[in-house]
């Protein structure tokens, strides 16, 4: 039974995506099947493993509304191991009309109960927001791993997402848990990182990773080329960070 992991943060421009693509994509490298599933509907995560989002025939919007089951809109990419259902345009009105399904907060783990046995882990990638669709995320999760830039308001929001979690938790689905928080364009010279990381190991204890994400204009490059870090570039600090993340996260689930 594959685990269901939720990426979320309802700040947009944190690394959220960019964690997603590569750290899927380090898992696979490392022999895990993974499946990554984008749910946002700018669909960064699609382009980001080279998928034209103009040729999608079916994408997470048509399980969120039940037009069809998770296993029809795989894509096996060219990359190792890794399987993605993409993002289109439709998924921001699936917002809209989702509203007049019923059981509207289930939709995405119903469907996805026929494809886990197939996967070690599964990754949704979260739009930045807080409504149906990141709701259908958590609800269909095993845990929820947040991605997070090291700067001041990033602490504010932080505690808002604990807390819609917490909510959600508490009302759809009682086992969901916090995978942990992954910092994000990180810098060891600025002392404000040194503060920010001090105050978030006081909030979360073991529940942040060791690892830390790097600014890199690799990172920044991979996407445009459709390529996740390992394969754009794999002797880069970008790549090694999302390689050591990926060795963290695998001794955290054993």
């Amino acid at each position: 039974m594959g685990k269901v992991i939720a990426v979320v943060n309802q700040k947009g421009g944190v690394g959220k995506t960019t964690t997603a693509v590569n750290l899927v994509s380090a898992l696979g490298i490392a022999g895990k099947k993974v499946l990554l599933i984008d749910c946002d509907p700018q669909g960064n995560s699609t382009s980001g493993y080279g998928i034209d989002k103009r040729r999608i025939e079916k994408s997470s919007y048509g399980l969120l509304i039940g037009a069809y089951s998770a296993k029809h809109a795989i894509i096996n990419t060219e990359f190792n191991n890794v399987d993605i259902i993409p993002a289109d345009m439709n998924l921001a009105a699936a917002e809209v009309e989702l509203v007049e399904i019923e059981n509207r907060h289930n939709q995405l783990n119903m469907t996805l109960a026929e494809v886990k046995d197939s996967y070690d882990f599964i990754f949704i990638d979260c739009p930045p927001s807080f409504g149906l669709v990141p709701v259908n995320a958590l609800v269909a999760s095993d845990t929820v791993l947040v991605p997070m830039q090291c700067e001041y308001y990033a602490m504010e929001g932080l505690s808002q997402l604990m807390t819609s979690i917490r909510q959600v938790k508490r009302l759809y689905n009682p086992t969901l848990e916090l995978e942990g928080v992954i910092l994000t364009m990180y810098d060891g010279r600025l002392n404000l990182t040194g503060q920010v990381v001090a105050e978030i190991k006081k909030f979360l204890g073991n529940k942040l990773y060791a690892t830390a994400i790097p600014r890199a204009v690799r990172l920044s490059e991979a996407p445009s080329y459709g390529m996740p870090i390992q394969y754009y570039d794999k002797r880069s600090k970008g790549a090694i960070a999302y390689d050591n993340l990926a060795k963290e996260f695998l001794k955290r689930n054993k």
